[in-house]
């Protein structure tokens, strides 16, 4: 069915630039020849003048002119059959004068512009006209649609430009399309699409799943951040809270033969006694000596408790028990006293006092004014240092007398009876006496204060006598069967001219009678070692046991005689 449109093939449409131009012209087949003449029964085809600034070649009739509005443009129809002509000296077209590739100079091979503006397809919707840049991003007014009258197939061939209402002629081309040269200056793209990016379906790609998960990440770092901060002012009591540098190492262990090594091992096997009797009580220290609960403590510590008092022992741990009285004794100032019912008991290990040396270390352990557990250090000040101890009785039989340890470590009231340990936490005496300053004088109604000159029974004379005590409930005394002048005040012990009861001085059958020592005798040295009282002979002599044999120099009627004499035994009290 002929529906008026041309059933000859498609003539093919090129475009042609136009110097200093910028939009293009309508697409139009390159007549063959100069002068090639159309059909005679195609339309006319009116032209309309070019703008004066352009100059368009004579030998090329290019229609340029715009449609009039009130005259229809009527279709071109191709020629059917171009005939060739002779072509004349001059060219085709307008020198290329950018020479671009591939088209080169002009010549008949090359009848086409360099060039290529493709025409929109029929029914294809033209985006507005963009503006563009000048190529230094300064943006440009759209240029306005040129006047053109574009040959048209056929009247029915290509339908118009869907309008808002309908138009008594063909729609031009956009600028926009008319301004597209991909050869051109560089410009911004002809459409641009702000947002996301347009997914495979045309659609926008969602920005929601990523707008997530930074938020999620935002939110986990701003928690742990704030949870930080919080921490560090709960601990540190907040940010403008002063903050002090401090040593934070750990302090670890000491050297067992430090004074906090000593007192660690020491301290488990020392116990506090708290003696209550009829008229008096008191506070005193004592150490364990075995697990079968014997306690070793000064005689003037438990003599409150008398016959019927009261003894309690109170353990490092805390733990208390009562105790009863083993044995004692007053001459060595010395008594055992025994807890029952108690586990776990940590005997404390004696040591050789005769192996002391002055300015050994030492420590001291006990209850100074009922303050249990004190630990004080010091060193061996001195050794057979003769002391006597008591005498409240007035009748001498409360004496003590003690060749003892001399110490710098603080010794108070409530020291009485606690242990004097080497740096193997080894005792090696008993604290038992301090001398106090005038001041500190008991007789205005305050106790004395350690001065520095503290005194302790050593521990081989303690041990003797606590095993004696143990097993017996009573210690012996060595003797050697003489009474003395207590009121001489020479160089030396002087034997008195008779004894206490009116009898001789020298007891008959005993160990000084033996010996050769008679009434005026003044032993001046026992085993080398000088003799300048009676109370210091009778400390050197009770430094032994009985059976030992002494050595003893002594002056008689002017002249120095040497004797050797065997100790005797006597029970004391």
């Amino acid at each position: 069915m002929d529906d008026g449109k041309t059933t000859e093939p498609k003539a093919k449409w090129w475009s042609r630039p136009t110097p200093g131009r910028s939009t293009r012209t309508a697409p139009q087949e390159p007549p063959p020849v100069e002068d090639a003449m159309p059909p005679a029964d195609a339309p006319a085809v009116s032209e309309a003048p070019q703008d004066a600034s352009h100059e368009t070649p004579a030998p090329e009739p290019a229609p340029a002119g715009s449609p009039s509005p009130e005259t229809p443009v009527p279709a071109v129809q191709a020629p059917e059959s171009p005939v060739p002509a002779p072509q004349a000296a001059q060219p085709l077209h307008e020198p290329d004068q950018y020479s671009t590739p591939p088209y080169g100079g002009p010549g008949p091979w090359a009848p086409a512009p360099p060039v290529q503006r493709p025409t929109p397809a029929h029914g294809t919707p033209v985006p507005p006209p963009y503006a563009g840049t000048n190529g230094s991003g300064m943006t440009l007014p759209p240029a306005p649609a040129p006047a053109f009258q574009a040959p048209q197939p056929h009247p029915q061939a290509q339908a118009p430009h869907p309008q808002p209402h309908p138009q008594p002629h063909a729609q031009p081309p956009s600028p926009q399309w008319l301004q597209y040269d991909p050869w051109g200056a560089p410009r911004q793209p002809l459409i641009t699409q702000p947002g996301p990016p347009l997914g495979p379906d045309g659609r926008r790609k969602s920005r929601r799943g990523p707008v997530l998960v930074g938020a999620l990440l935002l939110a986990l770092v701003a928690g742990g951040i704030g949870g930080g901060i919080g921490a560090y002012i709960e601990r540190n009591g907040g940010l403008t809270a002063v903050e002090l540098p401090q040593d934070e190492r750990n302090g670890g262990g000491r050297a067992p033969d430090s004074v906090a090594g000593i007192a660690a091992s020491a301290l488990p096997s020392v116990v506090t006694l708290h003696v209550s009797g009829t008229t008096e009580s008191g506070t005193g220290t004592g150490f364990v000596l075995d697990d079968r609960g014997h306690i070793l403590t000064n005689n003037h510590v438990v003599a409150p408790a008398g016959s019927s008092g009261d003894i309690t022992v109170t353990f490092s741990g805390g733990e208390t028990a009562s105790a009863e009285i083993v044995g004692t004794d007053s001459g060595y100032d010395l008594a055992v006293v025994k807890v029952s019912g108690v586990s776990g008991l940590k005997p404390l290990p004696l040591g050789n006092s005769d192996n002391v040396q002055v300015g050994d270390p030492v420590v001291a352990i006990g209850a100074p004014f009922d303050l249990s557990n004190t630990v004080t250090s010091g060193i061996i000040s001195a050794k057979d240092r003769p002391i006597t101890a008591g005498g409240e009785k007035g009748d001498g039989s409360d004496i003590s007398y003690v060749d003892a340890l001399q110490t710098d470590a603080p010794i108070n009231p409530g020291n009485s009876g606690g242990p004097l340990v080497d740096t193997d936490a080894h005792v090696i005496g008993i604290n038992s006496a301090i001398r106090a300053a005038d001041s500190g004088s008991t007789t205005e109604g305050g106790q004395a204060g350690s001065i520095g000159l503290g005194f302790a029974i050593p521990i081989n004379q303690g041990k003797r006598v606590a095993e004696e005590l143990i097993n017996t409930g009573k210690a012996t005394h060595p003797v050697i069967g003489v009474s003395l002048d207590m009121k001489y005040t020479g160089d030396g012990a002087k034997v008195g001219a008779e004894g206490a009861d009116g009898k001789s001085s020298v007891t008959a059958g005993g160990p000084g009678a033996k010996a050769g020592i008679r009434p005026g005798d003044v032993i001046t040295e026992v085993d080398g070692r000088r003799v300048h009282s009676g109370e210091e002979l009778i400390v050197k002599i009770r430094s032994h046991r009985p059976g030992d044999r002494l050595e003893l120099t002594l002056t008689r009627g002017g002249k120095d005689l040497s004797m050797t004499l065997t100790l005797g035994s006597a029970t004391g009290t």
